[in-house]
């Protein structure tokens, strides 16, 4: 990946609250960048501080200490005229703008360069245009917003911060109320917007399993370790993905597929063999919830029972007394264990 133009950097931010003399501080010490032409992801569990870290990047709320910096310049010196044009923002609450065309919302936002008439010149409709087809929503343009899928509500609210021409854009949870082919579709098209134009994109989101696979970067956020950050290969394989959930121990991060999981209890030993991952994955898997610990080998004296799968239909369990029965499914196998 090679090293793109920074956007945003902090560096011994603190962020949080303040009213009156009331100071409540959520995060301190914290030290971020984000780039041009890459996708980062915010993961944290609830109460995090995710969402306070995005306003205070929004320029929604202030920080409380520390430097912030948009391009150079101190976030707080921006005018917000100027922040309409620089930070492009997509909440994750359902749009209520239902009597507008698709059209008619993404042109909303050409108001910083349109003004207050907004009367849109032709470089705006030519910014609009282009916002629609690079999101591939153009062919729903004349529809009305309430004719739309989720989905397709949501490809438009990102065209509508396309078409602002900013080089940031932050979006909350934008795949919150999608469902799994929309939420790829969503994380595809983040991911490629980045990359073609050249815009810094940082969202948070619980979609774990797209994050790791399209996400460039990873900020991880918890209540006890603060933020840290990472191309997302390093942050994986430098087992930083349990720092999410320090308060659940017995959840798990899988470095083999991606996810989290309840860690085995562990409270019987089988050993296990496949005639491949894809078997060897999805037989442990069914172990597991019975509470079975698998092993490669036999790792002592004492024989342990043996499931050899070779294929979906074709499961040879040996138990103890050393007796092998085939069984044909996983439902037969289980319900003879």
């Amino acid at each position: 990946m090679s090293q793109s133009e920074i956007v945003v950097e902090g560096r011994n931010l603190t962020i949080g609250y303040q009213v009156g003399k009331k100071r409540t501080e959520v995060h301190s010490g914290l030290n971020f960048q984000l780039f041009r032409g890459e996708l980062t992801c915010l993961l944290g569990a609830n109460g995090a501080g995710k969402s306070t870290l995005l306003r205070t990047l929004a320029a929604s709320q202030p920080s409380l200490s520390g430097s912030l910096k948009l391009l150079g310049r101190a976030l707080s010196a921006y005018s917000e005229r100027e922040l309409s044009r620089t930070i492009g923002v997509v909440l994750t609450d359902r749009t209520q703008a239902g009597g507008l065309t698709v059209y008619e919302l993404v042109a909303l936002g050409r108001q910083p360069y349109t003004g207050f008439f907004g009367r849109l010149d032709n470089s705006d409709k030519q910014a609009v245009e282009h916002a629609l087809q690079a999101v591939e929503i153009v062919h729903k343009a004349r529809c009305y917003m309430a004719e739309l899928s989720d989905g397709e509500r949501q490809k438009v609210m990102i065209a509508k911060a396309l078409v602002q021409e900013c080089p940031l854009i932050l979006l909350d949870e934008p795949t919150a109320f999608l469902d799994v082919v929309s939420r790829i579709e969503i994380m595809n098209l983040l991911h490629r917007l980045a990359i073609e134009e050249e815009r810094a994109i940082l969202l948070s989101t619980h979609d774990i399993e797209q994050a790791l696979v399209l996400s460039d970067r990873l900020w991880l956020l918890s209540s006890d370790a603060g933020l840290e950050c990472g191309v997302t290969e390093d942050m994986i394989l430098g087992n930083r993905m349990d720092m999410l959930f320090p308060n659940h121990p017995q959840i798990k991060f899988d470095l083999m597929h991606g996810g989290f999981s309840p860690e085995v209890s562990g409270e019987k030993s089988i050993v296990l063999k496949a005639a491949d991952e894809v078997l060897r994955h999805w037989a442990q898997n069914a172990l597991n919830r019975r509470h079975y610990f698998c092993l490669d080998t036999y790792s002592s004296p004492r024989k342990w029972p043996l499931l050899e799968v070779q294929a979906a239909d074709r499961l040879f369990y040996t138990a103890e007394n050393g007796r092998t029965t085939c069984y044909s499914s996983f439902e037969s196998l289980l319900s003879n264990m």
